[in-house]
């Protein structure tokens, strides 16, 4: 039990608590719960991929975003890993397609270019008939970094390239934002009234 409970306390985001109460949690459930639990992790390990197209997990060669007609195959996401899809797809707002870099530049972790997909995002661009990339990288230093990285790179091409406005979340009052978000906010402001 001590041992599936630290396993458990090494899961991101989830504490000593925790990782007890979901010790305890397997040890009552259901015979057929508990081997359910451990079929499907065994699943996901043998069976999930990458997606030949944007890198996002797949158990196919490509993933259902990408061999999804009705998405639009001429708008490109580019975002840093396959939970930010899951976040973006979570709101139901976006219907273009995704690129995956997995992860970020970051020149202290020895982290460049040519370690992400990078090129690979590149050469979709030249083959396909992409019209407009959308950078959602994050907005700490190494989201930034390669956000510029790739408008760098990417202005030589003939497409629209943009950012993910940051500013200001719903619900926030000004009072208690911090200065780099009323930055943002200011920076990305859109006209109301024409």
């Amino acid at each position: 039990m001590d041992d599936l409970i630290h396993l458990f306390a090494r899961f991101p985001g989830v504490g000593p608590r925790s990782a007890e109460r979901m010790a305890f949690y397997l040890l009552q459930c259901a015979k057929e719960e508990a081997q359910r639990i451990t079929e499907l992790i065994a699943k996901l390990r043998e069976t999930t991929r990458s997606c030949e197209t944007c890198f996002n997990l797949s158990d196919k060669a490509l993933c259902e975003i990408c061999d999804d007609p009705i998405r639009d195959h001429k708008t490109v996401c580019v975002v840093a890993s396959p939970k930010d899809i899951i976040a973006i797809e979570r709101g139901g707002y976006y219907r273009g397609t995704y690129h995956v870099l997995m992860g970020n530049i970051s020149p202290l972790e020895g982290i460049g270019p040519k370690d992400l997909k990078i090129p690979e995002l590149v050469n979709r661009i030249k083959q396909g008939d992409i019209r407009e990339i959308i950078l959602a990288t994050g907005s700490n230093a190494e989201g930034e970094t390669t956000s510029l990285y790739l408008v760098k790179l990417l202005s030589p091409l003939d497409l629209h390239v943009t950012r993910i406005a940051y500013g200001v979340p719903v619900g926030a009052n000004l009072e208690f934002a911090d200065q780099a978000s009323l930055s943002r906010a200011f920076e990305g402001r859109q006209a109301v009234l024409q």
